[in-house]
């Protein structure tokens, strides 16, 4: 069973068996017996599989960019990341609605949007914790951003608490300080500097 197109068997790898063990609207837990080119006997392996996500670096025109504060509950903490959120688990490998869902999260958590004539630039995708599961998130850099006259709509599974412009150098300083820990925010801004964009 394979999830998203990136995900296949093929060149060694084979799902031989998955077997769930939980479920809900927000991930599901599987037992895995998978055969891969080291292991042609088969391994066996817990997945979880979550639906894709996007990630989203608002830069404004003057160079800043727009973090959002928001609770995390794993780690008991609120921590300044960038915008982000799922996209619909029927569209992961569509991309117009990656696009649309980038936009629309910018909007929502951060109240900000693509100024006239702005463009939000793809910067890849990325896995977050590959070890055991199959999330994958797509990078966007949206310059330059705007005030929404639409403010931000939060959902109700969000406890955003503020947003804030931040400048390149206070950014790199929060990263090397580790104020901004989460890895979204973390491979976004790598992806930034290793494609000379910072």
């Amino acid at each position: 069973m394979n999830f998203h197109q990136f995900v296949r068997d093929g060149g060694g790898w084979e799902t031989l068996k998955m077997e769930s063990q939980f479920a809900n609207p927000y991930l599901q837990v599987f037992k895995a017996q998978v055969r891969t080119p080291l292991r042609p006997d088969g391994c066996e392996w817990t997945v979880v599989h979550r639906k894709g996500a996007t990630v989203i670096a608002p830069m404004t025109a003057d160079g800043k960019f727009v973090l959002v504060h928001q609770e995390r509950v794993p780690i008991h903490e609120t921590i300044w990341e960038f915008p982000a959120g799922q996209i619909d688990e029927s569209a992961t490998n569509d991309e117009k609605i990656i696009h649309d869902t980038a936009l629309r999260e910018l909007r929502e958590e951060s109240g900000y949007e693509l100024a006239p004539g702005a463009k939000l630039t793809p910067l890849g995708l990325y896995f977050p914790s590959s070890g055991f599961t199959d999330e994958h998130c797509h990078l966007f850099l949206a310059r330059p951003v705007v005030l929404s006259k639409q403010g931000s709509s939060h959902d109700a599974n969000e406890a955003i608490t503020g947003c804030r412009e931040f400048s390149a150098d206070e950014l790199r300083s929060m990263i090397s300080n580790s104020e901004i820990r989460d890895a979204n925010t973390l491979s976004t801004y790598a992806r930034l500097c290793a494609m000379g964009i910072l």
